[in-house]
């Protein structure tokens, strides 16, 4: 076993994932806890969690200093390894400059920590794209330490203690965007800790188990976006209850052209699941009237689905013999850490299904994948032999294109949105790249500007395109896309859809960004 030590990073689950990846377990407890747990646990190996505070704040989280006395192998990562600079004697400074995002890291020293890391060609050359998010930074290791490597921007990226094992590395080896992460990881868990990889859980059964325990006899109704986690949920629920089960597909006026008749043909031709379709356009338009902050979108649609499923699990009750019970929802683990994080970490957005959710409704919340990152659910629906069409289909938010149009939703905004998103879109598939990108879409600014249209002057609306790759969600680089096929793109939208007069392209990698733009 290996203990993590939960600093509030965005990340520390993902560090769970990737040594369950390596098929160990792993458990993760927070800093005050922390000397308790691991005298209790007996892990083979620690490690320290990122998180968004500072070593020189006021309210600090460290560990207990007792911890590196155990003889037990320690990784700190970002701020772990700050909090190693800081309690074992090194020095540790704000940085003079940020780095978030990719950035290079250079290898001085070899250590048990990057032994073999990477392949030959680039190892010669000692250097590798990592992933960061920090400002501040260790600038002396501590006593004992030596330097392993750098980057432009942090002489001292990279420390070891070879004969305490301890190691600390500024940047993220859990995102899949850093070179060589999972090596690194690897490493010191199977070859610094000398754990042994364990048989793969059963994932599909293990959830079958889990619906069974929390649901038993009673009905219930699960929400469907179309979107790949919804569906996985409500299909394996559907195996579990049977007729107990009703999904409900709400057409919020904020899907994509044609989005609505594809969902209802998946599930109910397909996938043959029972299928309720609800007009909710005017309750979302009326709800979201005079609202601009982003926030407050999210939780005004995440409540308006929940009395929209209430109006309607009243009205089936007559049919089903009582009302249902228990609402099913595809939420999976990157929507939890944006809209709840954990104790020590900050909020990044509430998710519809997670915080959005108002505190009082008529529900057991039941959230099968909730521990899944969305790589692993896609997997989960090739095992259950979904249509490939739904698996590669790109990420797309519960709230729909609200979140992709700044300021007041209106049904003239959507309807300029809607013509831009389904260019980008048709135009990717043309180029033959759309199974290559995680997400593509258009974004509607809000923000006017002067175009010139027949020798006259415009002032017309800006759209955003934004396309990025990722894995697990938790970070993403934008892609780059060819020219031909953004100069395609901007030229039909401009053209196309009279209202635009400027198209721009983001190019913005997670962090410093998100996933969406809101």
């Amino acid at each position: 076993m290996i203990v993590i030590v939960d600093f509030g990073s965005q990340t520390t689950h993902l560090i769970g994932r990737r040594i369950r990846d390596l098929g160990v377990k792993s458990e993760i407890v927070l800093p005050q806890d922390a000397f308790k747990s691991i005298k209790k646990l007996a892990p083979r190996g620690i490690i320290l969690s990122g998180g968004p505070a500072s070593v020189f704040g006021k309210d600090a989280l460290l560990v207990d200093k007792k911890i590196f006395e155990l003889g037990i192998p320690v990784l700190g990562i970002c701020y772990g390894l700050e909090v190693l600079g800081q309690m074992l004697g090194g020095k540790v400074a704000p940085g003079k400059k940020k780095e978030y995002g990719p950035t290079d890291f250079s290898l001085k020293k070899e250590c048990a920590l990057f032994a073999g890391w990477g392949k030959s060609a680039s190892r010669r050359k000692k250097r590798f794209k990592v992933w960061m998010s920090h400002f501040d930074q260790v600038v002396e290791p501590p006593k004992g330490s030596f330097v392993v490597g750098s980057t432009p921007a942090v002489p001292v990226a990279a420390f070891a203690d070879e004969k305490k094992k301890i190691y600390g590395i500024m940047f993220h080896p859990e995102v899949h965007h850093t070179q060589y992460g999972q090596e690194v990881l690897s490493n010191f868990v199977i070859k610094i800790c000398g754990e042994n990889p364990l048989l793969g859980t059963k994932k599909i059964e293990e959830i079958k188990d889990y619906l069974k325990e929390e649901i038993g006899e009673d009905k219930a109704v699960c929400a469907l976006s179309g979107g790949i986690d919804s569906s996985v949920a409500a299909f394996l629920t559907y195996q579990v209850i049977g007729k107990n089960l009703t999904c409900f597909y709400v057409d919020t006026g904020m899907m994509r052209i044609g989005e609505t008749d594809e969902v209802i043909n998946t599930f109910k031709n397909k996938l043959r699941l029972p299928l309720v379709v609800i007009d909710g356009k005017k309750d979302f338009l009326t709800a979201l009237k005079g609202v601009i902050d982003p926030e407050k979108k999210r939780t005004v649609i995440g409540e308006t689905f929940i009395r929209i499923f209430e109006r309607e699990a009243l009205r089936l009750a007559p049919l089903a013999q009582g009302k249902p019970k228990i609402l099913v929802q595809g939420t999976i683990y990157p929507d939890v850490i944006e809209s709840q994080g954990t104790q020590h970490s900050h909020k990044i957005k509430s998710h519809h299904n997670v915080a959005g959710l108002p505190e009082k409704h008529g529900f057991k919340i039941v959230e099968p994948l909730r521990m899944f990152y969305k790589d692993e659910v896609r997997k989960i629906a090739s095992e259950l032999k979904f249509p490939p069409e739904m698996i590669t289909r790109h990420v797309f938010p519960g709230p729909g294109l609200a979140v992709r149009l700044i300021g007041e939703v209106t049904e003239k905004k959507l309807d300029i949105l809607k013509r831009a998103d389904a260019i980008v879109i048709e135009e990717i598939k043309r180029a033959g790249l759309y199974d290559q990108i995680w997400m593509a879409f258009a974004v509607f600014t809000g923000v006017k500007t002067t175009g010139v249209t027949g020798d006259e002057r415009k002032y017309g609306e800006t759209i955003a395109i934004r396309a990025i790759e990722s894995k697990d969600t938790m970070t993403s680089d934008w892609v780059r896309l060819p020219y031909d096929v953004l100069a395609k793109i901007s030229e039909r939208i401009v053209t196309e859809v009279f209202e635009v007069v400027r198209v721009v392209y983001d190019i913005t990698t997670k962090p410093p960004a998100t996933m969406e733009w809101e």
